[in-house]
């Protein structure tokens, strides 16, 4: 049996998200398909949040993620920014540090950078420090992300307020 060691990285990421979220207080829910813009929906305070993992290896005492996605097939390579309208929520598992850090993707330019160790250069400006990304946002817990109104009220999504007995 081949093994896809990318798939792997990714499936590893997406279960460690899944047991931080759920210790965070969240009910973790998985959709049916692997073409969705996210890999996993978190819902707390009756909110849903779609939450698009990636699993990043430190580098030079920081992790690095451009706003992109990208995979391979018979036809090359393929590279597609990320749509911030399809997603709430990004979270990057590091194997380094064993931790999940989250980030608002309205927040941020082309890529994220997250240092996990103190630059070598001494600077301190426009610095982002991992130990401040352990949480989920604020801004993220109000309205989600590419949408005026919260994901419960859109006239597509219907809410059940209990069981109904038929007539």
């Amino acid at each position: 049996m081949l093994v896809h060691h990318t798939k792997n990285k990714g499936d590893l990421g997406v279960l460690q998200a899944k047991v931080d979220l759920f210790e965070k207080g969240f009910i973790i829910l998985m959709p049916q398909t692997e073409h969705a813009p996210f890999d996993l929906v978190a819902y707390r305070d009756e909110r849903f949040y779609r939450v698009q993992v990636k699993y990043r290896a430190a580098v030079r005492g920081q992790l690095s993620f451009p706003l992109s996605t990208c995979w391979a097939d018979r036809h090359g390579v393929h590279t597609v920014p990320i749509d911030r309208r399809s997603i709430d929520l990004l979270c990057i598992y590091c194997p380094d540090t064993r931790r999940c850090y989250y980030v608002d993707p309205r927040e941020v330019g082309r890529g994220v950078q997250l240092r996990i160790a103190p630059p070598r250069n001494q600077q301190k400006k426009r610095i982002r420090r991992a130990e401040d990304y352990l949480q989920i946002p604020a801004s993220v817990l109000g309205v989600p992300a590419g949408s005026a109104n919260p994901l419960e009220s859109q006239d597509d999504v219907r809410q059940s307020s209990g069981p109904t007995v038929p007539a």
